[in-house]
């Protein structure tokens, strides 16, 4: 497969993830570095978002490679980000939660950024735009009606940090370093003078999947409107996947 493939998005609810690890066996497949970040959680939410996690992108590189969810070992990029170790027919992957919800999209020949947010942005978001936003954000955000304006900051919140998780950065690079833009249609694009044709190589999803969240995936060589979604809140979870 190739970048111009679909991208896959699963959420799976934080309600559904004592079901979901229990099908898959458990902490057996984390690596005995996953088990101490798992043990350094301080919180039972914090646990079970973090142990989710790690075996939902394992199920979801599962279902799209056909390898069994033990095959999977992972390395960390320059800026932390993790990647399949060895690297297996191109297949990449990227993790996001928020309380509540737990989202993993997969790609095969491209990179790809998933980000998950409230709604509405924080009060303390709103009130350092200027630090966080571009110029042309900001104006976006100016010509809002007033109570339409945290939910727009959350949406573009997550689109860039969407951008910058899928180029492998995150946000060790500045927020206000990029512009996320809306054309006519609808279209989301970004403009960045660090990457030359950015407009041209990333395309992004924005899904709200519930009232209390607002979600980003961005993809390289994709096409908006392709993600395929699975939700796993039903747990009709594959025999070859847990096996």
């Amino acid at each position: 497969m190739n970048g111009s493939a679909p991208a896959f998005l699963w959420l799976l609810p934080e309600a559904a993830v004592d079901g979901f690890t229990a099908a898959l066996g458990g902490t057996r497949l984390l690596t005995p570095e996953e088990r101490h970040a798992l043990d350094r959680r301080l919180t039972p939410g914090a646990r079970r978002r973090y142990l989710g996690a790690r075996l939902l992108c394992r199920y979801a590189l599962s279902a799209r490679t056909g390898r069994p969810v033990d095959h999977w070992r992972f390395r960390r990029g320059i800026h932390g980000r993790p990647e399949p170790e060895p690297a297996d027919a191109g297949v990449r992957f990227n993790l996001s939660h928020d309380d509540g919800l737990i989202a993993c999209v997969v790609t095969q020949g491209g990179g790809c950024g998933v980000d998950i947010g409230p709604t509405a942005a924080s009060g303390e978001l709103l009130v350092h735009l200027g630090r966080r936003f571009g110029p042309d954000e900001r104006a976006q955000l100016a010509g809002a009606a007033r109570g339409a304006r945290a939910a727009l900051a959350g949406e573009l919140w997550v689109l860039k940090e969407a951008y910058l998780k899928a180029l492998g950065t995150g946000l060790t690079r500045a927020l206000g370093t990029f512009t996320v833009v809306r054309g006519p249609n609808g279209r989301i694009a970004v403009r960045d003078p660090q990457q030359p044709g950015a407009d041209a190589r990333w395309s992004f999803d924005l899904i709200h999947p519930g009232p209390r969240h607002v979600l980003a995936v961005a993809v390289e060589h994709g096409r908006p409107g392709a993600l395929r979604r699975i939700d796993l809140s039903d747990l009709s979870l594959s025999a070859e996947t847990t096996a």
